[in-house]
Parts: C-alpha cells; structure tokens; sequence
C-alpha cells in the first residue's frame, strides 16, 4: 500500500515544523488506535509496516527532515521536566524502558480493565540517539543505574524518591513507600528486547510478553501503588526498530555501513557518511555530542547478524515514545 497521495503531497511542501507534526500525527493515529486482545499481535505488526512506508519517505525524499527534528518535536525529557512542576499534590514517573507507540494500545486497554482513569495519551521524542544514556543525561542523570536506591537527586527532581531495577513487577510495588513522588525506571522491556534480539520472532515475541505484562494484576498492582495519591506518568527513554522488514544493503553500501557501525545503529566515532544520495547516514547533534546514525529502515551482513529488535538510529518508532497520564481512585468499601 503506497503513502496516501494527500499526506506525500503535504510532506513536500510544508515546512519542518508542519512537516513533523503531520508525520508525529499520523504515526500516533496509526499506532494508538485501539486492538482487540484476539488480534492484538497481527494487528500491531500490520501496523508496524504501515509507519514503514513514513519511514521510506524520511529516508528517501524527506530525508533533510532529520536535521529539524530535534528542533521542532517536543521531547519527552523536556515534557517530564515540565510535568513534575504541574499542580498535583504528588507524582509519580514510570519509565519503561524501550517501551514503544507499538505496545500504546495494550497499555491503554490494560489502564482501563484495572480502572486507571487515562487523562493524556500523548507522543514525544527521544533523544538523539535514542539510547538510555542519553535521555538520562536529558533529565540530569548520569545513567539509569544513578537512580537505583534513592539515588539520584537533582534540580530537575529535587524531592523525587528515585529507583531503577529490572524486579518482578510485584517485587516493584514492593519497594514503592509513601514518599511523596517517585521516578521508577524499569529495565522492561528493553531487556527482553535484547534477549529476542537475534530471535526471527523477535516482535512477535515482544508484543506477547507486553501483552501479558499489560493483562496482569502484578504489573497494574505494582501501577497502583505507584498512583495512590498521586499523579502517574508512564513514559519510556526510546522505543526501537524492527529490522525484520528492513531493506537489505548489499554491495559496497552494506559494507561501508557494516564497517561503520557493526550490529549497531550509531557511533561517535565522526568520519565519512559516504558519497550515496539520498543518504544512508546522517550525522546530527544531541546531549552528547556529534553522532553518525543509521538512516532509515536498513540492515545489512555483520557479524553474528544483524539484530532483528534494535535501537539507536533514525526510525519512527525508535524516536517516537508515548506518554500516558493516569490516576486511580480507590474503590471505596
């Protein structure tokens, strides 16, 4: 199915910052609609395909986008900065790490069945690499595991209780006190991203695992807990690529892009992007400095293959994370 003839035309003509924001709607409308659990997995993965064909225009006529996108896409580091200052009596952030727009509809339906009151159902951008580090620098942190036991503590959060475990979402709600907010980092489910990461399964086996951990008590137990007087926030730092459907680059493409960047997706180490037009790299500025990234949807020979689940380069759903607003009232007895 091509690109609607209306939205490649709009594309064209508008300018960076309309361009983004038509682009960053029409993946939201996209990936957000609801699913229904029967069909939940050929549903999404249908989905997936369809934001590829966004993803074939930003890497072959639309390409020069990528140099405004940090300019004109609102962050989800900047939003979350905003949002603590917000007039709530308490908050609380949950970051679930890699979480992606895909697995958007699973959490909504799963919010809803547990009787969470979903009050925002919005979409923001990564960093630039979408890589951990990186949004942890955004928000102030040295790295993920600065927030592990308390500490992590900064002008950004200042009186913000802090954690990052990869536990059992029961062992999780566990470690939730009555400190009066909570930024929870959770490895999940980038872990399992890199666990299936080689798997040709690979997104069919993410999606049933955030399919599950969306249906079960634990997981909206442990949501509960982190929602009991206060605001909740569940984000994520990136989301990631599904290279399964990636165009395959043989020749001297593929091979400058393997010696470039191996298995990955980006690297700082600055050098040629090559004579190809449209590109195959873009090198852009982020909170660390100059990087070279992936364009587009790619994959080529490296060794030990090239992962079928990754992240770090430019690709909607790698750059695109949700952001859902929930409260929980208690039920009265």
């Amino acid at each position: 199915m091509p690109l609607d003839h209306d939205v490649l035309r709009d594309l064209t003509k508008l300018p960076p910052n309309e361009a983004w924001s038509l682009i960053i709607c029409e993946t939201k409308d996209v990936m957000a609609k609801p699913v229904s659990m029967q069909e939940a997995v050929s549903e999404i993965a249908k989905r997936d395909q369809e934001i590829g064909l966004l993803d074939h225009f930003l890497s072959s006529v639309g390409w020069d986008l990528w140099r405004e996108f940090s300019n004109v896409v609102p962050k989800t580091s900047e939003r979350l900065k905003g949002w603590q200052k917000e007039p709530f009596d308490a908050k609380a952030i949950l970051v679930l790490d890699c979480l992606s727009l895909r697995e958007t509809p699973l959490l909504l339906k799963g919010a809803e069945a547990h009787g969470f009151t979903i009050h925002q159902n919005e979409v923001f951008a990564s960093e630039l690499p979408g890589e951990t580090t990186e949004f942890a620098r955004a928000l102030g942190f040295s790295n993920r595991g600065q927030l592990q036991s308390n500490g992590a503590h900064n002008d950004y959060f200042p009186d913000f209780h802090t954690e990052s475990v990869n536990y059992p979402w029961r062992d999780c709600a566990g470690l939730v006190d009555t400190s009066k907010n909570w930024f929870f980092w959770h490895h999940w489910p980038d872990d399992k991203v890199h666990e299936d990461a080689s798997a040709g399964a690979g997104l069919v086996n993410i999606l049933r695992d955030a399919e599950a951990v969306f249906e079960s008590d634990g997981f909206w137990d442990f949501a509960a807990k982190l929602a009991k007087g206060r605001r909740l926030v569940i984000t994520s730092d990136h989301g990631y690529a599904f290279t399964g459907t990636f165009m395959d680059v043989d020749g001297a493409v593929g091979n400058f892009l393997k010696e470039k960047f191996s298995s990955g997706r980006n690297t700082d180490k600055l050098g040629e992007i090559g004579p190809y037009v449209p590109p195959v790299v873009l090198e852009l500025d982020g909170i660390s400095g100059m990087r070279q990234m992936a364009l587009g949807r790619r994959k080529w020979k490296s060794p030990g293959g090239y992962p079928v689940l990754t992240h770090g380069g430019l690709s909607l759903l790698e750059i695109v994370c949700p952001f859902v607003e929930l409260s929980k009232t208690e039920a009265r007895a």
